[in-house]
């Protein structure tokens, strides 16, 4: 009988983070839409960013990058410390190379690609400002943070 108790105590322990898990993730999925909506409404075709990457990887210590974009095409981009932005890691950039970009990313990362997603979004366009992402919530390393500062919409 002890076993049976344990056994149905367990079980519904399971099945609570379950559903806590399914809520969270609803909760972002809502957040991320009335935000990428916000941000669509506003129209801003041509803009200026920064953008700083933390990652464990080599091009951390450059951030943050500068990034105009226009009409969804980068203008320009380039390190604020002014090194050169080298070829495979400008790859890695296109994943959050423009705002439509970012929200594409974590569209796939709160769809099912990562284990957990925190993002605190702007209050006046809705862009993405600070990102949490860890790919494997047991694993080391494999988390990336995202700041967006100093947008400017342009002319």
């Amino acid at each position: 009988m002890k076993k049976l108790i344990l056994l149905t105590a367990v079980l519904a322990l399971a099945l609570s983070a379950c559903a806590s898990a399914t809520a969270s993730a609803n909760q972002n999925q809502s957040e991320l839409d009335q935000n990428q909506q916000k941000w669509q409404d506003a129209n801003i075709s041509h803009y200026r960013f920064n953008v700083a990457i933390s990652c464990f990887c080599i091009f951390s210590q450059d951030m943050p990058l500068i990034i105009e974009v226009q009409d969804g095409t980068v203008v320009s981009m380039e390190y604020t410390s002014g090194n050169e932005i080298d070829a495979s890691s400008r790859e890695y950039f296109q994943h959050f190379e423009t705002i439509d970009r970012i929200f594409e990313q974590l569209q796939k990362d709160i769809g099912g690609e990562a284990d957990e997603v925190v993002v605190s979004y702007n209050a006046t366009y809705g862009f993405p400002e600070e990102v949490k992402i860890d790919y494997i919530l047991e694993a080391t390393d494999d988390e990336i943070w995202l700041t967006v500062s100093d947008f400017e919409p342009l002319q």
